[in-house]
């Protein structure tokens, strides 16, 4: 019985590893294309998780990630940005720029629509 309960436990950690590599090569890709469509540079072209938990959706529940990651407007500073995946779905995503066009709420439905160059 204990045995089984180890080997449970083993089989539910590299599950969350696995899911969690997905995840966050699919937020890599998201801010990527995102900094190409508006000109700026993806710094270290890496995201880093910032929170995780969990969320209630339609089809259960799911692994809410946030990641953060950083760009840059002309070359000069460093501006953080960042990202929610539910799952693997986008949830939301913020360059924090006042300019209302640096929105990404079109990204999110292209997401999930599949017509983003991510996959």
């Amino acid at each position: 019985m204990q045995t089984a309960a180890i080997m449970g436990l083993i089989g539910v950690i590299v599950w969350f590893w696995l899911d969690s590599a997905r995840a966050r090569e699919i937020a890599t890709a998201v801010c990527e294309e995102a900094c190409v469509t508006r000109g700026l540079q993806f710094l270290d072209q890496t995201v880093a998780v910032f929170r995780i938990g969990l969320r209630w959706t339609a089809s259960g529940i799911r692994i809410r990630r946030v990641f953060r990651f950083e760009f840059s407007e002309e070359g000069v500073g460093r501006r953080s940005g960042h990202l929610a995946l539910i799952g693997i779905d986008l949830d939301f995503f913020s360059l924090g720029l006042p300019d209302s066009e640096q929105n990404v709420t079109s990204m999110a439905k292209q997401h999930r629509d599949g017509n983003w160059g991510g996959h």
